[in-house]
């Protein structure tokens, strides 16, 4: 053989040898060292199932169950597993058309890629869930997902309580990527506060599934499973039978109710009105009902116990007294001769209930008829206080005490979105007035109105720090955590610290304010407020109202406010009530202060406040121009939608007798058929629509936007 052939046979056999050698190669990488389709193996027969934790329970002062948890199942998808399926089937089975079980699975790709479990569905209906369970097999890239969520035994505490649903992007950016799509988390309320405490720790359960997508036991016996650890629970100073009464005597109204202990700070009733029940935002029905109660201009979702912005009106009066005694300006024996109108700044406003007879011939007094003259005389030597060297600097002073007493800013309540009301700076008047004002242009300050607004839970707070004579803990729910460690200091240890911001204020001033407040009871405004064998200390209010509706700034019946404490001289109970256009304080909001101060103090009722409890309940104080409010914005939306959808479906019920109907086409007429004759053209009659206010009924013009179509 040449040369030249045995070097061409050496080459051949060293290919054959090389490719030998890597088949090999590859053999012993594929069984013993890479798990690379040990791992797609998996895949197709292992499932990892997300365990969820129970949440946290909230408990009552008395250790009672305010909310609980319960087990439903999330339709979970996986949309890469999903194939060979019959579409038309199990729309059938889910009760939903094509277009939006599309729409559902591009929704879990652009959220949570094609490969990652979403929620298809949440919360199913036993009877859906029954459903799915008989037909899994036939579903490929559909599992059930168990899910414990909240249940409510005593239907209140929604404002406070909060709910929870499933992380959106922005919670999972906020959380550093900690949660993942299908994770519930607290939303608002108590829920979202205490978050960290409530929510526990995830586990995971590799389950095996056989060919026809059935779980049907743990893979390697659970070895590699991990357990979920429940949240903890929180123990708050809630007092659930005062809730429930609370929530009972706002029915049909809107307003708020803000119980306090003085001695902590503790919340023991919050409610807003109107009032809804918490289980609405659980449940397969949550979002149905989430979306109703959002578009309702009444706002039930609004929690006016630390959102509510009300004049205080007369209720502030106890606190101008206070301010003034400790500025030196007045003593307790300091009397106006009020003649029914106040005409130290010439207009003769504001006006009183009260003239003559001396009414207001001393600071008792004056608290106890609720002279306007008085507290409006007071504020002004508050602020044009000589000794403190001009208006504006007396001013500010004033507006120190102010922050002092809560007003204007925000507490720091245990709740998410706090608002802080308002006290007006020397900015805000020098900006609207070019710098020309004094203190006869916001004199009614001094009885809680001109630009003054506060929450339901600054008032209250107020009241606990003219009960403790100088002091108050930060206004909070929750009063302890289970298992507390170090690490949860900051959730706590602002609401056990004391704030001794008038300590100062002397014990004789203190007194004269509280015994006017327990003089409104016994002989003054607040008679209906009267517990036998009980020394309530309290002050009625009634704030003018105003709303902008149709263009018309229209005045409404004014708000009836009302604060107290009681007892006198041990306080256990603070409480502010607002219940916006329902009149005088002493007729609705005094009689609900009085329910919950019994409840609260006696255990029991008194067969007066049993009759006023069915009376309040039972009456609906709605103010009525929320309907006219909800017609409006209802129309607007629908334009809205008719505009961007071309959909006048919605519109239609908002327009004057319904759409005419499409004029006919032109007819042929013939000798035998005489083409009929013309009817003289009627002058149109523009149309009316009438809505009500508080006061009157008011008539206008239909509008281009509103004309029949």
């Amino acid at each position: 053989m040449s040369v030249f052939n045995k070097s061409r046979s050496y080459i051949i056999r060293i290919i054959f040898l090389s490719v030998f050698i890597v088949i090999i190669a590859q053999l012993a990488n594929l069984q013993l060292v890479s798990n690379k389709y040990l791992e797609l193996a998996k895949n197709n027969a292992v499932f990892q199932k997300i365990v969820y934790p129970e949440r946290g329970i909230i408990f009552d002062r008395n250790g009672k169950a305010v909310l609980n948890n319960t087990i439903m199942f999330d339709l979970m998808v996986t949309p890469a597993e999903v194939r060979n399926l019959d579409t038309a089937a199990f729309c059938n089975l889910m009760q939903i058309d094509t277009a939006e079980f599309r729409a559902r699975i591009v929704n879990a790709i652009v959220k949570n890629s094609r490969v990652r479990p979403s929620i298809f569905h949440s919360l199913l209906t036993p009877e859906m869930q029954a459903r799915f369970e008989e037909n899994s097999w036939r579903f490929p890239g559909f599992v059930l997902q168990q899910r414990p969520v909240r249940t409510y035994p005593y239907n209140v505490g929604a404002h406070i309580l909060g709910y929870i649903s499933e992380v959106d992007g922005k919670d999972i950016e906020r959380s550093g990527n900690f949660y993942r799509m299908g994770d519930y988390v607290g939303k608002n309320g108590l829920e979202y506060a205490y978050e960290k405490v409530l929510m526990g720790q995830r586990g995971v359960q590799y389950m095996i599934k056989d060919n026809k997508n059935r779980l049907v036991g743990h893979y390697e016996n659970g070895e590699f499973d991990t357990t979920a650890v429940a949240g903890r629970g929180l123990k708050t100073h809630l007092d659930v039978d005062l809730q429930v009464l609370a929530e009972k005597l706002l029915t049909n109204k809107v307003g708020s109710v803000v119980a306090l202990d003085p001695k902590t700070g503790g919340i023991l009733a919050m409610a807003s009105g109107p009032v809804f029940n918490p289980n609405d935002l659980t449940g397969p029905e949550k979002n149905a009902n989430y979306a109703k109660m959002v578009l309702n201009v009444r706002a039930p979702l609004l929690n006016r116990g630390i959102k509510g912005r009300y004049p205080p009106g007369s209720t502030f009066k106890p606190l101008g007294g206070l301010v003034a005694l400790d500025e030196g300006v007045i003593t307790p024996s300091y009397g106006y001769p009020c003649p029914g109108r106040y005409y130290g700044c010439g207009a003769g406003k504001p006006a009183c209930t009260h003239s003559g007879g001396g009414h207001a011939a001393n600071l008792r007094l004056a608290i106890a008829n609720s002279c306007n003259s008085y507290f409006v005389q007071v504020y002004r030597m508050a602020v044009d206080n000589p000794r403190v060297g001009n208006m504006r600097k007396g001013y500010e002073g004033w507006e120190d005490y102010m922050h002092k007493f809560g007003l204007g800013v925000r507490l720091g309540v245990d709740l998410p979105s706090e608002d802080k009301g308002n006290i007006p700076t020397v900015a805000v008047y020098d900006k609207e007035y070019r710098g020309s004002w004094n203190s006869c242009t916001n004199l009614t300050l001094g009885i809680g109105q001109d630009k003054m607004l506060a929450t339901p839970l600054q008032l209250a707070n107020a009241m606990c720090i003219i009960a403790n004579k100088g002091y108050y803990y930060t206004p909070h729910f929750v009063d302890s955590i289970d298992g507390e460690t170090a690490a949860d200091a900051p959730f706590l240890a602002r609401y056990r610290e004391k704030h001794e911001v008038l300590t100062h204020i002397s014990d004789t001033a203190y007194n004269a304010i509280i015994n006017g407040m327990n003089d409104v009871v016994t002989r003054g405004t607040a008679r209906v407020a009267m517990i036998p064998g009980i020394d309530v200390c309290a002050k009625t209010g009634t704030a003018e109202n105003y709303t902008i509706l149709d263009r018309r700034r229209i005045k409404l019946k004014d708000n009836s406010m009302f604060v107290c404490f009681a007892p006198k001289d041990n306080p256990k109970i603070a409480i502010a009530v607002a219940v916006e256009n329902a009149g005088y304080g002493a007729t609705w909001a005094g009689p609900i202060a009085r329910i919950l101060m019994e409840k609260y103090l006696l255990d029991s009722l008194t067969n007066k406040s049993k009759a006023d409890l069915e009376r309040i309940s039972n009456t609906n104080l709605m103010p009525s121009y929320y309907d006219r409010l909800q017609y409006i914005t209802d129309s607007s939306r629908a334009e809205q939608w008719a505009k961007i959808r071309r959909d006048s479906t919605q519109l239609r019920r908002y327009l004057r007798g319904g759409l005419k109907a499409a004029p006919k086409k032109d007819t042929v007429h013939t000798g035998t058929q005489p083409k009929p004759a013309e009817k003289p053209a009627q002058k149109k009659t523009p149309a009316l629509i009438t809505f009500l206010t508080e006061d009157r009924k008011y008539r206008r013009p239909v509008t281009v936007a509103e004309e029949i179509i």
